[in-house]
């Protein structure tokens, strides 16, 4: 399998200084050469060696996807026992708290993506050269994509302009508040719009189109209906995206970066991690968690039994609809069908993830569940359809709204029998619902029952008031050393 894959380069905020003699020599008329943090940034070279830096970190987002699921109504936290990577069980139970491993690397890792960009940006100015304003869009737009991972799950985020964060920060910088959070990461994102091009200058890369979808989702969470309608309808009559006809092939390896693909994070399988560092693995490492355990036969690899489909999820589909068996595989049925076997782990359902299964084939260099290429669909063209439905129709254009809607329904059935003709709320709720069914097991559920008010009617367990964000993990709260509060009733 031929891809682009952005080369990975650790590059941290706080390079050690790095000492090269030309001399075994200790008396040496000529100075070492030392390159640190500080004196980095003399080339276009530099610069775009720290963008790749800052690109590396979406890779560690693979446990927010995964979370995304497990927390709402659509999976189960599945795995080996009731204590196989606890903190996954207890987000599935909401039984969680400030002490959770999982919460923990999602604030680490996706705060090391905002610290990455900080460095490029804090630097910005140092040198000028054909082109810099592209890299700087792209890095205003990956900072605006770890912020606002940031906020959803944790509420407001602590801000500091274009500079890298130091230690002690976190005991003078306050946690921003939930809006202005929001207000810098649209400030990138319109940054972002002015500068990027509709076409990226290499595949992986960020795109105009991109930074739109992205800043109408971030209006959407908000409630700013118009002016996600607005931005989204951008993306959509740009005429830069158009669905994939054939909805099963939509996850497979051989299409990655196909013309529904608004911004999809690259994965590789020549190049792997351990579970000593899992955010190092250039591969997808939900690929693996979400595998079928103790699995032999064909198509697929097998895996450690995470985030498994509930019953409640495969029979949301209607008959007829194709992405049902896209989206959910049915264990028994696809083991009798094709002589393959199975083990069952803990929560077991019959169901997997089926649009994250690893496929046969693959590399796998280093650990054969950490290293899977499958690419994440971070934001598909058919989830801008969806969005842009909703944002037409809560600002009050439902003519606009249902044609969106019904864009995507038609590709699911194969014919326009299925077109919703609703208005208003009604039509709201087929909106919401067909957002399940088109986005099942890409990340997006928990988020969306949230932000509609729906989580406590769906998710068990769920606690209005202290739910709606996962807690800042211990850690960082003590470090504040009283600076900041923690998320209510934690």
């Amino acid at each position: 399998m031929k891809k682009y894959i952005l080369l990975p380069v650790l590059f941290l905020s706080g390079i050690a200084a790095i000492t090269v003699s030309c001399s075994e020599d200790f008396i040496n008329e000529n100075p070492p050469y030392t390159i640190d943090s500080e004196n980095y940034f003399n080339s276009e070279q530099d610069y775009n060696n720290a963008l790749i830096g800052a690109y590396e970190m979406l890779n560690s987002t693979y446990i927010n996807v995964m979370l995304g699921e497990i927390a709402s109504d659509n999976t189960l936290s599945g795995g080996e026992s009731a204590t196989d990577v606890l903190g996954i069980q207890q987000i599935d139970e909401m039984t969680h708290t400030p002490v959770n491993g999982n919460l923990k690397d999602v604030w680490n890792w996706t705060s090391a993506g905002v610290q990455r960009c900080n460095y490029i940006l804090e630097f910005k100015d140092k040198i000028d050269f054909t082109g810099k304003n592209q890299i700087i869009a792209e890095t205003r737009f990956l900072r605006a994509y770890f912020r606002f991972e940031l906020v959803k799950f944790f509420g407001g985020i602590p801000l500091k302009g274009d500079k890298r964060f130091e230690l002690d920060d976190e005991k003078s910088i306050p946690r921003s508040s939930i809006a202005d959070s929001y207000a810098a990461i649209e400030a990138d994102l319109l940054f972002a719009i002015d500068n990027l091009s509709p076409t990226a200058p290499q595949v992986g890369r960020v795109t105009k189109g991109a930074a739109q979808a992205l800043l109408g989702k971030t209006y959407l969470f908000q409630n700013k209906f118009s002016q996600a309608a607005t931005v989204l309808d951008q993306v959509i009559t740009s005429n830069s995206y158009t669905l994939v006809s054939n909805y099963n092939t939509i996850f497979e390896n051989n299409n990655e970066n196909n013309s529904e693909s608004v911004f999809e994070i690259q994965y590789t399988d020549a190049q792997g991690a351990s579970f000593d560092c899992l955010q190092c693995s250039k591969g997808n490492v939900a690929v693996g968690f979400n595998g079928i355990r103790n699995y032999s036969g064909p198509f697929f690899d097998g895996g450690y039994s995470f985030n498994v489909p509930t019953q409640a999820s495969y029979d949301a589909y209607e008959v007829g609809d194709n992405r049902r068996d896209v989206a959910i595989l049915n264990i028994v049925t696809w083991a009798a069908a094709n002589n393959a076997s199975y083990g069952e782990g803990y929560k077991h359902t019959g169901f997997f993830n089926r649009k994250y299964l690893a496929r046969q084939g693959d590399s796998n260099i280093g650990d054969q569940n950490l290293t899977n290429p499958n690419n994440y669909r971070a934001i598909r063209y058919a989830d801008v359809l969806l969005m842009a439905a909703e944002a037409f129709n809560r600002s009050g254009n439902d003519v606009k709204a249902r044609a969106y809607l019904n864009l995507v329904r038609r590709r699911a059935f194969g014919d326009n029998n299925h077109d919703i003709s609703a208005s208003g709320a009604a039509l709201t709720d087929f909106i919401w619902a067909e957002r399940k069914l088109e986005l099942m097991g890409e990340g997006h559920r928990f988020f969306d029952l949230v932000r509609t008010n729906k989580a406590a009617t769906s998710i068990t367990g769920f606690v209005t008031g202290k739910h709606d964000l996962f807690p800042i993990p211990l850690e960082e709260i003590q470090f504040s050393n009283g600076n900041w509060q923690q998320n209510p009733n934690y």
